[in-house]
């Protein structure tokens, strides 16, 4: 059934100052349950995980209510969750941990679609091992994936291929499973940045065919984190440096320090956030997230289409580089003759946020040979049409 977007948007504080949030990409928005899952947390009691007193079965509680709303969200084993900071800080640290079994002459493949996030440290470590980077290249024409170019840098030497499942700038949802499945026939791993992605479709990590998929509640409603999802029989195999007191047990192998356990507590609120979205049938909490993330894009594609046309009427003013067939709502644009920053400040005065950047996406920045900034407007679930119109209406207004 259609989500009330009324009934959700009066969970969200933020929203009663007026403000039209096209910034979902950044960030979203957080709803009230999340901070109260925080807070509830926080003030306890609470204190380092254990089995003896309240407090220290608050702590164990919150880990395993976490990892179980992750399992739920991902369709992966909870003993395959791993928290991290960011999934920059989850991807640096996992990209260390292969690179101790690379020798000079190894491969790692990267796309030039990919937030530098899924860039850098694959490269990084590549130059520490003396492997060698491969790249998958960017149609700057369909705003694509060229598979053809993968499939030159994929060999018996691809030790792993790094590759998005959604752009966070133009939206690009390359075919992950068919690349998986070449990477796997070749033997390499396969690490997919969902960052993007999971904040617009339920996440079937099996059925996508990553081994490791990294992704970022805050995106997604939630605190400020990282996840990342790997099947528990190929976390054994990994050796992280870590203290020598701390568990070598998967998935806690992993993370390192104690375990914000608050923070844990606001992730798992937004499962249970998302999932109730549309209060339909379903008994277990993938089912209902299934139903809901339905509802949600059923929303988004709603809104994306409105806001389209939109800029289609606004004419040649608006280039539109967010072109590939298959794409979350998120729109890149460069604005004829325009500075995208001087848009920015034009439609934050009128309480409109989009924001004007590279985003961390150095590469498809380069890929479309964009020198400058550009102006992005991503959908998140509290959108609704009057915030599409109030975001058209201030680009008409400015070019």
């Amino acid at each position: 059934m259609p989500i009330d977007v009324t009934a959700l948007r009066a969970h969200f504080p933020s929203l009663d100052h007026g403000l039209a949030f096209f910034d979902g990409p950044g960030g979203t928005q957080t709803p009230r349950p999340v901070a109260e899952a925080i807070a509830a947390t926080l003030t306890g009691p609470l204190s380092n995980r254990g089995t003896v007193s309240p407090s220290e079965r608050n702590a164990e509680q919150s880990v395993t209510d976490f990892r179980a709303a992750y399992a739920d969200l991902l369709h992966m084993p909870a003993s395959g969750i791993v928290h991290g900071r960011s999934a920059t800080q989850l991807t640096y640290d996992f990209s260390r941990t292969l690179a101790k079994g690379w020798r000079p002459g190894d491969e790692i493949i990267v796309s030039r679609l990919d937030h530098d996030t899924n860039v850098r440290p694959w490269v990084q470590a590549a130059e520490h091992t003396g492997a060698t980077v491969r790249w998958i290249d960017v149609d700057p024409e369909t705003a694509e994936l060229d598979l053809t170019s993968y499939e030159r840098a994929l060999s018996s030497r691809t030790r792993v291929v790094a590759v998005t499942a959604a752009s966070n700038v133009l939206g690009t949802k390359p075919p992950v499973r068919r690349i998986a499945d070449l990477a796997h026939e070749a033997g390499a791993l396969v690490y997919v940045d969902g960052v993007h992605y999971a904040a617009h479709h339920l996440v079937d990590v099996p059925a996508l065919g990553a081994d490791l998929f990294v992704c970022s509640p805050y995106k997604f409603l939630g605190p400020h984190c990282g996840v990342l999802a790997g099947a528990p029989e190929l976390l054994e195999t990994l050796r992280p440096d870590k203290l020598l007191p701390s568990s070598d047990a998967v998935p806690e192998r992993f993370e390192f320090g104690t375990l914000p356990y608050e923070i844990l507590a606001g992730a798992r609120a937004a499962v249970d956030f998302l999932a109730a979205l549309d209060p339909g049938p379903g008994v277990t909490r993938r089912e209902r997230l299934t139903r809901s993330l339905a509802s949600l894009h059923a929303h988004e594609m709603t809104l994306r289409t409105r806001l389209e046309e939109g800029l289609r009427d606004l004419g040649d003013a608006v280039t539109l580089h967010s072109k590939a067939q298959d794409r979350t709502p998120t729109f890149l644009m460069t604005l004829e003759g325009r500075d995208p920053r001087e848009a920015q400040l034009h439609l934050a005065a009128r309480d409109v946020l989009a924001t004007a950047g590279q985003f961390y996406a150095h590469e498809p920045f380069a890929a479309l040979k964009l020198e400058g900034p550009a102006l992005r407007v991503g959908l998140a679930p509290y959108n609704t049409t009057d915030d599409i119109d109030r975001l058209l209406a201030g680009l008409a207004e400015f070019l």
